[in-house]
Order: C-alpha cells, then sequence, then structure tokens
C-alpha cells in the first residue's frame, strides 16, 4: 500500500495525528454497559486522499470506516471483521474490513456518487435505498467464518449497524458516527461512540443511555477541537462510573504490496495470461480495491511470469 498523502505537513504533526488516532475501551455501571470511543481523524483523511473523494464520498465511507474500527475493538489476535453494503441507491454498496490491530480498509462500489440536486442536510438515506447489511466475523479458532444479514431499514450507517446487533445478535446496541468538515470542505474531526448494553443492564439504564447517545456532542466536532477521548466519557457519563480498561491504535492500512499483486497475475487463466502477454497494454496496472493503490508491471515483467509457468511457449 502506498499512502498518496499522509495527514500532516510535517513529519512531526503526522506522528503527533497517528498518536491521536485511538480506540478506547471503556465499561459504566459496574460492567453493565460496554464502550469504545475512537479518535479516527487521520485514518479519515487518509483513506480520503487515497480513495480521491469528494466529500459526499467521505461522508458515507468514513462514517463506515469508524463504525468497523468500533466494531473490531473486541477482536483478537488475527480475527478479522467486514461490513458490506448492497443497495438499490446511488451508493450502490460499501465494504469495509478491520482487524484486532486496529487496521481499516475499504471501498466504495461507486465513485463518484450522482447527485441529482443539492443536499440539504447530511442525511444519507436517498443515497442507499432498499438493501441489505451484512456483517461476517473470521475468528482465528473457528473453523469458518460467520455471516450475519439484515435488512437496511434506516439507510444511516450507525443506526443500520444498531439494528444489525439487534436483529442478528439481540444486543441492544448505540453508534455515534460524526465527520465534522470545515468550510473549504476539509476533514477536521472524525469519530465514533459505541455502547453495547450487557445482560445486567435493566430497562432504565439502557433508555438513559439511548438518550446520551443521541444527546451527545458531535464527536467531529469535538476532536476537531483535539478534546481528549478519556475526558469526554468522564464528562458525559461521569454518573455512571467510567472505567476505561485498554487503547490501541486505529490506522488506514492496507497491506497489499507489488508482490502480492504479481501472484494474483501468476492465478490466472493461461489463455488470459498470454492475451495480456502479446496485446498489452504495457505497463499493466493492476489496482487495490480496499486502497486504492496502484501497480504497474512492465511488458518484461509479465513475460516472465507466463515463462515461469509455460517455459517451452
Amino acid at each position: 500500500m502506498i499512502k498518496k498523502k499522509p495527514y500532516g505537513d510535517t513529519l512531526k504533526e503526522q506522528l503527533l495525528a497517528g498518536a491521536r488516532d485511538r480506540l478506547y475501551n471503556f465499561l459504566l455501571s459496574d460492567g453493565a454497559i460496554r464502550g469504545v470511543i475512537l479518535n479516527g481523524t487521520r485514518m479519515v483523511n487518509e483513506m480520503r486522499a487515497n480513495h480521491e473523494l469528494g466529500i459526499l464520498e467521505t461522508l458515507v465511507l468514513g462514517r463506515a470506516y469508524l463504525g468497523a474500527g468500533l466494531m473490531s475493538s473486541s477482536l483478537k489476535s488475527n480475527d478479522r471483521i467486514a461490513l458490506k453494503f448492497d443497495c438499490s441507491g446511488p451508493i450502490k454498496g460499501l465494504v469495509v474490513e478491520a482487524n484486532a490491530f486496529g487496521e481499516v480498509r475499504g471501498f466504495l462500489k461507486n465513485v463518484a456518487i450522482p447527485i441529482t440536486k443539492p443536499m440539504e442536510d447530511f442525511d444519507l438515506s436517498p443515497f442507499f435505498g432498499a438493501g441489505f447489511l451484512s456483517v461476517t466475523k473470521q475468528l482465528e479458532d473457528a473453523k469458518q467464518p460467520f455471516t450475519g444479514k439484515v435488512m437496511l431499514k434506516y439507510g444511516n450507517i450507525a443506526q443500520d449497524l444498531a439494528n444489525y446487533y439487534l436483529i442478528s445478535e439481540q444486543i441492544p446496541t448505540a453508534f455515534n458516527l460524526s465527520i465534522k468538515f470545515d468550510k473549504q470542505g476539509r476533514v477536521t474531526g472524525a469519530g465514533g461512540l459505541f455502547l453495547q448494553v450487557l445482560p445486567q443492564a435493566d430497562d432504565e439504564l439502557t433508555a438513559g443511555m439511548e438518550k446520551r447517545v443521541t444527546d451527545l456532542a458531535s464527536l467531529g466536532e469535538v476532536f476537531s477541537n483535539d478534546e481528549d477521548p478519556e475526558n469526554l466519557i468522564a464528562d458525559a457519563f461521569g454518573e455512571y462510573s467510567p472505567r476505561f480498561l485498554a487503547s490501541r491504535r486505529i490506522e488506514f492500512m492496507c497491506h497489499c504490496n507489488q508482490e502480492r499483486l504479481r501472484n494474483l497475475l501468476t492465478l490466472l487463466p493461461i489463455e488470459e495470461l498470454k492475451d495480456i502477454r502479446d496485446n498489452g497494454p504495457f505497463p499493466l496496472e493492476l489496482r487495490c480495491h480496499f486502497c486504492n493503490t496502484v501497480y504497474h508491471f512492465a511488458e518484461k515483467e509479465i513475460r516472465k511470469i507466463y515463462g515461469q509457468r509455460y517455459p517451452n511457449n
């Protein structure tokens, strides 16, 4: 993966931005509520630069990145989680993956998203339309991946993720996903909050948590002002005795590279590979969907790959 524009104008600013992009696990009310908060400002900015996205596309894919990052908080070792939205609206769909190391990658199926009239607000439901949300968990100690699938109910990534947990896993959950743009359309802050009710929570506590999430200030605005996530939780949920457990980095990251793409070329049907060898075009360009990095292969390299499979031709 090649990051087209690391977030920050200098190496020092990039390192500081990397230190701020973190995910924090915490508990409320003696463990009755599990929570996660993340600052993903750098992640969303670097994602936007690599995928060359406008404001609408950044808002859609950025919220999905934040949601996947929050959902990765319970992963361990080599576990992974993937979100897939398939829909009838102009967005068409998206795919986002996250792993236990806090690395997130993903892409929109339709760039640029067509707009037929000026947007009056950030309501994205008309752009989703009808469709489905699939969540796939690939756990290291499981024999096969588990996939849960629900219909899109809201056309809102935060609400549809919460609905997935309620329908597929029977766990009351709330998401708050927020991206702040300045007047020039630049992302100045991006963050997410995830609260999940555990079995020991009563109905009154559950209702109180839902209202707190709804009333919470915009996390994009909060992180635009460089506020500390732990202080934010302490201020917003102080009466519920928040207890922080751990934190880890969150980052836009894809592990594609030239060699991996080369290996994919070696798996092509031999007739297709022969056609590329004979007709080009050269240099051949292969693009990673997940991070939009382009890799180039010269004619000499294609002939070498073909020759390794059929040395006498």
